[in-house]
């Protein structure tokens, strides 16, 4: 109960300072008024005290009224500028497509985002000659009829490019009989969502497959292949090898999941292109004699270096090399070349990976580093390709600021070649 009351005098001590600050100018003129009488007129000081005393009684007495009022004002205020905002303004200052329309669901007026996205359409048109879709009938037929105050569907507009919205419907004000629709694109949001099912779709592919292969083997081994110590020593280097692969894969998942997470590459970090390339083809080295593939280096002279992160650019070139390695080995040789570049509007460094191997055809090169993507399937398995390597450079170099290039004849082979800025800000 004490705490109540303190509360209660607190609330009432903060009204009357409130009250005596809006009332200030009032108190002040009155003080000066009678300081001023006092100056000029036979008046003791109690009488002054006591006329001080009855301004300040009724400066915080009075000021409700004044604080209505200036809530009265400020609510007129608001009105008129409301009054003068037509809806024309109001629906032009909507980013997605708005219209507005009446009860025969004719078009009363429509804002330059629904122009835009629905060409033809104009104030005097039939919304259900517009939009044809049973979805939309039904929304219209809904509001119209007052069965709904509001209501939102989902509705793909065809031409001239496919886009999904979704798309709400409301009355507008009380006895206006004006509706609207407002269109919320949903394309980016569904492409994402159909990415994301599709990558995780192509990932339980891959690592089904040689699960399957796995299991059936277990089996063999357990019933027929038995007592067959060649059999069961063939079959458990095959389930040695698709573990690898599992392992692989799984391996270059994480390696895009923690791309996507890190944060920003700390400015002022130089890589060495001509000393992370050597490490570079002296780690593949291995590989390249396994394959029967020379790898040959035409490195520019002087300084070659870049901003970035030197493992991330390792990986880059680790990828790049080893799949020139393993697709291109027909050709017999590798040629890695890093050169300066003048092209665009600012210089950098071109890293170039040449094979001589069978190529690759045009049609492909446009979805080479999607992810899983594979211009020949088998043998990208026989090579032990994830399908994720190229996927991994480019998101790399985006984070870079550098793109990648590739360049093939069928029969001629292949160039891969990353374009680095020489200096930069580097991304995310």
């Amino acid at each position: 109960m004490a705490d109540m009351g303190g509360t209660e005098q607190r609330s009432t001590a903060q009204l009357v300072a409130t009250r005596l600050w809006n009332s200030r100018l009032l108190l002040a003129a009155g003080i000066v008024a009678v300081l001023t009488v006092y100056g000029f007129a036979d008046v003791t000081g109690y009488v002054v005290l006591l006329a001080c005393a009855v301004l300040l009684l009724a400066a915080a007495m009075l000021p409700a009224g004044v604080a209505r009022q200036s809530a009265e004002d400020a609510a007129a205020i608001e009105a008129g500028g409301l009054q003068q905002l037509s809806g024309e303004y109001l629906a032009a200052a909507v980013a997605d497509p708005l219209i507005i329309f009446d009860r025969t669901a004719t078009i009363v007026h429509a804002n330059a985002a629904a122009f835009a996205a629905f060409g033809g359409i104009a104030p005097g048109m039939l919304l259900s000659l517009k939009f044809r879709a049973p979805e939309m009938q039904a929304l219209l037929d809904s509001i119209l009829s007052g069965a709904a105050a509001s209501d939102v569907v989902d509705y793909t507009e065809k031409l001239p490019v496919e886009r999904a919205y979704r798309v709400s419907a409301s009355s507008v004000g009380h006895g206006t009989d004006l509706y609207v629709l407002v269109f919320k694109d949903q394309s980016e949001a569904r492409r994402i969502d159909r990415m994301r099912a599709d990558f995780i779709a192509n990932a339980s592919h891959e690592l089904r497959t040689p699960l399957a292969s796995i299991s059936g083997f277990i089996e063999t081994l357990r019933g027929p292949a038995r007592n067959d110590p060649a059999a069961r020593e063939q079959f458990l280097q095959i389930m040695q090898n698709q573990t690898g692969r599992m392992a692989r894969l799984i391996d270059d998942l994480l390696s895009l999941s923690r791309l996507e997470m890190k944060p920003y590459l700390k400015p002022g970090t130089e890589v060495d292109l001509r000393q992370t390339l050597d490490s570079v083809i002296d780690s593949l080295g291995p590989l390249a004699r396994e394959n029967g593939v020379a790898i040959e280096r035409d490195f520019a002279e002087g300084p070659l270096n870049v901003p970035g992160d030197r493992d991330e650019l390792f990986q880059v070139f680790e990828n790049l090399l080893e799949n020139a390695c393993k697709y291109g080995q027909s050709g017999g040789r590798v040629v890695v070349t890093i050169a300066h570049s003048d092209d665009g509007p600012e210089p950098g460094i071109d890293v170039t990976i040449r094979d001589f191997g069978p190529g690759i055809p045009e049609e492909h090169i446009p979805r080479i580093t999607e992810r899983f993507y594979r211009v020949d399937v088998e043998n990208s398995r026989t090579q032990k390709g994830t399908g994720l390597g190229l996927s991994i450079v480019k998101h790399i170099l985006t984070r870079h600021n550098a793109r990648l290039s590739i360049k093939s004849e069928v029969g001629k082979g292949a160039a891969f070649t990353v374009h680095l800025p020489a200096h930069g800000r580097l991304t995310t």
